[in-house]
């Protein structure tokens, strides 16, 4: 079993360096990474050299974008996810800009926790727009509280790459049931789906060996693909459908 996960791990960081273009501008160096924004493009950091050491910056695209398209992100309550969200990954929020400063030693790390910033915030507003009641996220955490599920939210993990991952709930073991630790996944599509199944595979030997992970998947107004479903599965990754979450509610509750 330990063989099959460092092949996986070895498959997706083998993955992630071949799919990863450089392109010098002027100071800076576009990097150009695999993974996908809400529009099907290809996500774009940038680089430069700042004292002995690095900036990472998304030059404030995910923001700006997010509010083109209507997801206003001026209310308190708003911000405050925004924020929590970012210091999970150790990321800040600078005129709009996401960033975080890097050493020649951290750059791979503070790069990937960049990305993951980037996709969790875009994931988290995509359907934030102002015909929209609430965000996902917090129709998760409503619903947890309606049932007295207790968990604790934004919890970080290091996983055995040394990457950190930032999952949305913890649901601590009790008598009847194991640890479980669940992700909310607004835009359910292949990079969201390998984000989440890479951070459960990297992380899964350093937690209690019976803990388990599951995907709420929101399926209000998409559909959840075939693909999407078997990855997570795939990864022992428990998918949930936001319309069929009454069917695990005695399981997270117990």
């Amino acid at each position: 079993m330990i063989q099959e996960i460092q092949r996986l791990l070895d498959d997706y960081l083998v993955w992630l360096k071949d799919k990863t273009q450089l392109r010098q501008i002027d100071q800076w160096v576009e990097i150009t990474t695999p993974y996908l924004d809400r529009h099907n493009d290809y996500i774009q950091i940038y680089a430069r050299k700042s004292n002995s050491g690095y900036i990472l910056t998304d030059d404030g695209h995910t923001i700006e974008d997010l509010e083109q398209t209507g997801c206003k992100l001026e209310s308190a309550k708003r911000q405050d996810l925004l924020k929590m969200t970012l210091n999970g990954f150790g990321v800040k929020l600078v005129d709009n800009r996401l960033e975080v400063h890097t050493s020649n030693d951290n750059f791979a790390l503070r790069k990937h926790n960049l990305l993951q910033a980037i996709l969790a915030v875009n994931d988290m507003f995509y359907l934030a727009v102002p015909i929209v009641a609430s965000l996902f996220y917090e129709d998760v955490v409503a619903w947890l509280d309606l049932h007295e599920i207790r968990y604790t939210p934004k919890v970080k993990f290091t996983g055995k790459s040394g990457f950190d991952h930032l999952f949305d709930f913890v649901i601590p073991k009790s008598r009847r049931q194991p640890e479980r630790i669940l992700q909310a996944i607004n835009r359910p599509n292949r990079d969201t789906a390998q984000s989440v199944a890479f951070a459960w595979i990297d992380t899964k030997e350093i937690r209690l060996p019976d803990s388990k992970a599951y995907a709420i998947l929101n399926d209000s107004d998409q559909t959840i693909s075939a693909t999407v479903i078997d990855a997570l599965r795939n990864y022992n990754v428990h998918p949930i459908a936001w319309s069929q979450r009454e069917i695990v509610r005695e399981e997270l509750s117990a």
